[in-house]
């Protein structure tokens, strides 16, 4: 179970992070769009069409990654006080009452929308562009799909927590600073050393 869980969080790490990418896309299309519109009065037809189908795609597929990586918001006033095999009960019925059938839903209804979508060739109404949209719906049945799977780890996480008492870990890649200098450094004079040692080879 725990080889499962470990292989699903790998495979939504590598779309979230391969789709992390999309934000790149956007802001270029939008300093794009900036410059041609303020400095050369001359703005494009296209770059809303980018800015709203790169964020989308950006938004739904870190879903599952999010999901991963136990980032979604939680309401966790009372939940935190709870032992781990109370929170893993709760999850576990949260997971079969409301998150498999609205994902279910957003799986089946976006596939029959991406479906009619590339039958049809859709393009965007938003601009005079015609910028081809099919392959932007064409992400909602993935990222639900990635969702499905991702849940699906989430489940076995809280069958081992009911057994064990324990949550199993997490991958863990990305920390803020300040919480990676707290486990670097323990006190302040220690940050001061290497400090200086940095400073001398630089020095040399």
């Amino acid at each position: 179970m725990m080889g499962f869980i470990l292989f699903v969080d790998k495979v939504t790490a590598w779309a979230g992070k391969a789709f992390a990418w999309c934000i790149l896309i956007m802001t270029f299309g939008v300093s794009y769009e900036v410059f041609v519109r303020y400095v050369l009065g001359n703005p494009t037809s296209w770059a809303f069409d980018i800015s709203y189908m790169m964020y989308g795609t950006l938004f739904m597929m870190a879903g599952a990654y999010t999901l991963a990586r136990d980032g979604h918001v939680r309401g966790d006033v009372i939940y935190r006080l709870w032992k781990p095999k109370t929170q893993a009960v709760v999850e576990l019925i949260l997971y079969i009452l409301f998150f498999f059938p609205g994902i279910l839903a957003l799986v089946f209804a976006g596939w029959e929308y991406a479906q009619e979508s590339w039958f049809y060739g859709e393009v965007s109404v938003m601009s005079p562009a015609n910028v081809p949209i099919f392959q932007f719906k064409t992400i909602i049945p993935i990222a639900g799909g990635l969702l499905v799977l991702q849940g699906a780890a989430q489940v076995c996480r809280c069958i081992l927590c009911i057994r064990t008492g324990e949550w199993p870990a997490h991958l863990e890649d990305v920390e803020e600073m300040e919480i990676m200098m707290q486990h670097q450094y323990e006190d302040e004079p220690a940050a001061r050393e290497d400090i200086d040692e940095i400073i001398e080879d630089d020095g040399k």
